[in-house]
């Protein structure tokens, strides 16, 4: 029996006939995503489900839908699909990540466009007739400084534009190397550096804990008075109350938002305010970026049906079935072991190590590198997959290199992870035991037993006497139970570490009152999915 797809939101009839010509059976129904009596009846029928952003596939959607194998999103977002409970189910959800960088890009652009001429209010004046020439006096791109936060895929883009343009590109991202800022003919420079010098500001990273707010009060009064600021990437970025009184103040000359911290945005400070450019999150709302992913995910999902093959899946490798009965842990363990360092990491890494030894070396060590460096971008890269991995790594000059030895040690196989920044180099290494658990065997060259837990606290020291003492009663003291732990040193004496496992994760005050001890070197949370 053919494969059966429900299309639950607007695709093209282009996307909908490549099921038809695949030989998959398919509904087209762009109403019924929004009808969710109507869609939790039907959704059993179906071995695939295609949508973009009105579909919200929720955990009793996803548990109603006895016979879905694969759900593909048009687009990058899946906020609207609960990917845990996909995966619990065995649903892979699979989306179309490139398909509107260009697309976004270019929105970017004509924002700073728009705001630098006032081309809105100049419009909507001379619609009304009223021909003020001299109210929108603009100012010129060429030989301005654009300060560019977030240079990998869509703000790369920008880069490149912006340069075209001849405008002077600065970039601030912690990922991006001297060798590709090079490349790119763009300046690398840190956040204080760029708010001071840019003529023009646009944000390209995603929202999370780091970028919350990164253009925050303080961060804004650190800008040259006459920076206009562009955003098209997502709401929250920016502290809009304090955005809108630097407007008022004219510290700010004008901004251009595609993006809200609360969408549908009703109402915002920033609307209503004098040479504010708004537009309701369009960035990827052109034909041809549409049409792409429309075209990605009808692709992508037919060659799972029908051959099981695995495309810019958000919660599987790119593994056949046969692979991934032996491979899952590994796999696992590799994401493990790269999450480890991406989370101690926050310099640009320029080169990374994969050792594989014994049993692993005979693997399919494409997705175990995959793995391995999509843990280690995912804490500055939430939505970083294990296809998409690969790309962002690249366009960040990020080199990846393996090794394949036999078996050299007590392990029947085991993994090691070295990772290579202008500063320094870290390691770790681990294997896989008989019961299918991950476990670290080795960090900075110290050898050790240490289970991985959702929530742990890695901390450096000089092996002295009080280290167990110290961490125990800071934890304590401060109503942290800590479920268990692991110790390690290279010598008596010498460098020594430790894991701990807790049930939730650490508060700030917390990490600042083991660092006021003075006993550690370093002090930090780690958070693993496990």
């Amino acid at each position: 029996m053919a494969p059966k797809v429900l299309v639950s939101d607007k695709l093209s009839e282009t996307a909908v006939q490549i099921f038809r010509d695949r030989g998959i059976e398919v509904d087209f129904d762009p109403t019924v995503g929004k009808d969710k009596d109507r869609l939790m009846e039907i959704i059993g029928n179906y071995d695939g489900l295609a949508i973009r952003s009105a579909t919200k596939a929720t955990e009793t959607l996803i548990n109603a839908a006895t016979n879905l194998k694969v759900i593909g999103r048009a687009g990058i977002g899946t906020d609207n699909v609960d990917k845990v409970a996909a995966s619990k189910k065995g649903v892979i959800v699979m989306n179309t990540p490139f398909g509107n960088m260009i697309t976004t890009a270019e929105h970017a652009i004509a924002m700073m466009f728009a705001v630098a001429r006032q081309i809105p209010e100049a419009s909507t004046s001379t619609h009304a007739g009223k021909w003020e020439k001299s109210k929108f006096m603009g100012t010129e791109l060429t030989g301005k400084v654009l300060g560019v936060i977030g240079a990998g895929n869509i703000g790369g883009i920008v880069c490149d534009r912006a340069v075209g343009l001849k405008m002077k590109v600065v970039a601030f991202d912690p990922f991006l190397s001297d060798e590709k800022a090079a490349k790119m003919g763009v300046e690398k420079v840190e956040l204080d550096e760029l708010l001071t010098r840019a003529d023009f500001i646009t944000l390209h990273v995603p929202l999370i804990d780091s970028t919350r707010n990164i253009l925050s009060r303080e961060n804004l009064a650190k800008t040259k008075k006459g920076v206009r600021i562009i955003n098209c990437a997502r709401g929250g970025l920016v502290d809009e109350e304090a955005l809108a009184e630097m407007l008022q103040s004219g510290h700010v000359a004008g901004a251009a938002f595609d993006v809200f911290s609360v969408e549908p945005a009703k109402e915002n400070p920033l609307f209503d305010l004098p040479n504010v450019v708004c537009t309701p999150h369009l960035g990827a709302a052109t034909t041809e970026a549409q049409e792409n992913v429309a075209l990605q995910v009808a692709e992508q999902m037919s060659d799972y049906l029908l051959t099981g093959a695995v495309t810019n899946a958000l919660n599987m490798p790119s593994v056949t079935a046969e692979e991934a009965k032996v491979m899952g842990p590994w796999i696992k363990l590799a994401e493990h072991l790269g999450a480890f360092v991406g989370q101690l990491t926050d310099e640009p890494i320029k080169a990374v190590n994969i050792t594989y030894d014994g049993v692993v070396a005979e693997m399919n060590l494409k997705a175990l590198d995959c793995a391995a460096t999509a843990g280690l971008i995912k804490p500055q890269i939430p939505d970083v997959n294990m296809v998409s991995a690969p790309v962002v790594a690249a366009d960040r000059g990020i080199k990846i290199s393996t090794t394949t030895q036999p078996k050299s040690g007590s392990f029947d196989g085991y993994i090691k992870l070295t990772v290579v920044t202008d500063k320094r180099e870290r390691s770790i290494a681990g294997t896989v035991f008989s019961d299918g658990k991950p476990r670290f065997i080795q960090i900075k060259g110290i050898n050790i037993d240490a289970e991985i837990g959702n929530h742990m606290l890695y901390t450096t020291n000089d092996d002295i006497p009080g280290i167990i003492g110290a961490l125990g009663a800071t934890m304590g003291s401060h109503g942290v139970n800590i479920a268990n732990f692991t110790l390690g040193r290279n010598e008596v004496g010498g460098d020594a570490i430790a894991l701990l496992y807790v049930d939730n994760p650490i508060p700030a005050d917390v990490l600042q009152a083991l660092c006021d001890t003075g006993l550690f070197h370093s002090v930090s949370p780690m958070a693993f999915d496990i």
